[in-house]
């Protein structure tokens, strides 16, 4: 089988701009960073040479935060420069979205581009998303992403490419969710070369990746004609599942995570003061 082109550039000199920023953002917010990771085309493994760096954390604040009377802002996100994008959620707003198995989260904690992290803290984090993995609302979710793009985006005869790509990789998601694979990966080169098996239509694909990495993030070009029989075979043969929005779970084991995770970070800062 062909392998799909994949690369997750990360240029050393931005790698050092995000590191400062996020140890500038714990001095600034009084937070603790306990993940930090790429989202976006350089995680899924096929940037353009102009494509963002989209840094993305998950943080949390000393015990003081969490016993204020008036709600919070729960996001911290700092101005879009050049091309870093960076911006993080709270911890108990995570755990109001891994409770709900937001598919967004998953891949943050997932991602193969790793910048910082609490290794205990992912590492246990980690398992509880494995358990709170819903299939029906991670089908939906990539679906419905497949959908929007395909319909928004790829419709005239000259289409803007990088977007067949934006339809693929949720499409081959839903695909490996719906053969019982469970939460899928990141890399969309690990769906691919494990969910498909046509050779022309693989030869295209990398053929459209290749252009990807080497050109900018708006060229145009032509209909990609067995990319776009398959998104339109895979789009019709798959219908939203109702079940979706089933209720959330028991969320104990989430309050006492929550619990743990403040105390001690909190325990922390205070012998390091």
């Amino acid at each position: 089988m062909t392998k799909i082109l994949s690369a997750h550039p990360i240029d050393p000199l931005i790698r050092q701009r995000i590191m400062a920023a996020l140890a500038g953002i714990e001095r600034e917010h009084g937070v603790t960073v306990l993940h930090a990771c790429e989202s976006g085309s350089r995680a899924w493994g096929f940037a353009s040479p102009d494509s963002d760096y989209d840094v993305r954390f998950l943080y949390v604040h000393r015990l003081p935060w969490y016993l204020a009377v008036e709600e919070q802002r729960d996001v911290i996100e700092l101005p879009i420069s050049d091309e870093l994008d960076i911006g993080g959620w709270e911890l108990r707003k995570i755990l109001r979205l891994l409770r709900r198995a937001n598919p967004v989260l998953l891949e943050w904690l997932a991602s193969p581009v790793i910048y910082r992290q609490d290794e205990q803290w992912v590492g246990e984090i980690r398992a509880m998303a494995t358990r709170w993995f819903s299939p029906q609302r991670g089908r939906y979710h990539y679906l419905a992403m497949a959908n929007n793009n395909f319909r928004g985006y790829l419709q005239g005869d000259s289409v803007r490419l990088k977007k067949y790509l934006y339809v693929l990789r949720p499409l081959l998601a839903a695909q490996w969710i719906e053969r019982g694979y469970g939460q899928p990966p990141v890399r969309f080169a690990d769906l691919a070369e494990r969910l498909l098996n046509d050779a022309a239509l693989i030869d295209e694909i990398n053929a459209l990746l290749a252009s990807k990495m080497r050109s900018g993030e708006a060229e145009y070009g032509p209909r990609q004609p067995r990319i776009h029989a398959f998104i339109e075979q895979e789009l019709a043969r798959n219908a939203i599942d109702p079940d979706y929005k089933r209720t959330d779970g028991d969320a104990a084991e989430l309050d006492a995570f929550l619990m743990r995770t403040v105390l001690a970070v909190s325990s922390q800062q205070d012998q390091a003061a």
